[in-house]
């Protein structure tokens, strides 16, 4: 990732206090969340768990021992998964 250590923390910075509640309740299509329970950026109870309540039609997939660049490490699984999804 690029980018000046400014950048990154006002990037982290800005999506740690927005509240995105209400723009989740909003969607209404069927939809894929897929968190790395080994996520140690951003944790999956303050952010799929949550989400997974909110959205409607969600499911959440969650895959043990995944880190937070699990689409980086373990693509295959992933893209099998997703692809699944959209096929169903």
């Amino acid at each position: 990732m690029m980018g000046s250590a400014k950048a990154h923390y006002e990037g982290i910075k800005a999506f740690s206090e927005t509240d995105f509640t209400d723009d989740l309740k909003k969607i209404d299509v069927p939809t894929l969340i897929m968190h790395g329970d080994d996520d140690q950026i951003v944790p999956i109870a303050d952010s799929a768990l949550l989400a997974a309540k909110i959205v409607k039609n969600a499911e959440l997939k969650v895959y043990k021992g995944y880190p937070h660049g699990m689409m980086s490490t373990e693509p295959e699984p992933l893209n099998a998964d997703l692809l699944k999804f959209i096929q169903a």
